[in-house]
């Protein structure tokens, strides 16, 4: 899934960065409110992070315009300031979350994870199609039963596929929600990992799940499609 974080310290800024993408997320990552703005309107994101008191324009004010344009992206405010009028305005100008520094790494992704949820239609954290099954929190593929090791673009890919199966989704779009802005890869980049995953989820199974649509792009099929369990 694809990830805006917005947070003007530096050292912060850089950590929490590494650890996202390391969490298999695509993150886009800015110092300023304006730009953090200029990222939210120009691609669509699964989730966004905002630090309250930024430099140019402050979380407050993103949420507001943003909102206003119609942007709908889930939002998580990360702020020292801890009162609870702080945290009733930015709840009522449109955010999801609110999370106080200081916080803990694993409290961060746990409300990543449950915000990220809240763009699909999906609540559940295991994601199941036929006999394959994803699960978010535990970071797991199994199909058939067997555990498969995927690495992390290969797995933010398969949940995409699995949060839209049955619907087919262009190399483009597959793109801006996997990548993000610094890629600098081949052009091919989703055809080859679209390979990958075949190999480690279709091959030696039956139904194969990914299926190219020619000319368009990829889809998961599904007959039965739950989506999640």
């Amino acid at each position: 899934m694809r990830l805006l974080f917005a947070e003007d310290e530096k050292d912060l800024n850089r950590i929490l960065t590494q650890t996202l993408t390391e969490e298999g997320y695509s993150v886009d990552s800015c110092l300023d409110g304006e730009e953090a703005l200029d990222y939210l309107l120009s691609a669509e994101y699964d989730g966004a992070i905002l630090d309250v008191m930024m430099p140019r324009k402050d979380g407050f004010e993103i949420v507001k315009e943003m909102r206003a344009k119609g942007i709908r992206t889930p939002i998580l405010f990360l702020t020292a300031r801890d009162s609870i009028a702080d945290r009733v305005h930015g709840l009522d100008l449109g955010a999801n979350d609110y999370l106080v520094k200081p916080f803990s790494i694993e409290e961060l992704l746990a409300r990543v994870r449950a915000l990220t949820r809240s763009s699909y239609t999906s609540r559940s954290s295991v994601l199941t199609a036929a006999d394959l099954s994803l699960d978010l929190t535990a970071h797991t593929v199994r199909r058939a039963g067997h555990l498969i090791d995927l690495t992390a673009k290969e797995f933010a890919l398969l949940s995409y596929l699995m949060h839209n199966q049955n619907i087919v989704l262009s190399r483009e779009k597959i793109e801006d929600h996997i990548w993000n802005f610094d890629y600098e890869g081949g052009t091919n980049v989703v055809d080859v990992y679209i390979r990958y995953l075949r190999k480690k989820i279709d091959e030696g199974y039956e139904p194969k799940l990914i299926q190219t649509v020619r000319g368009v792009g990829y889809m998961l099929k599904c007959e039965d499609k739950g989506g999640a369990s």
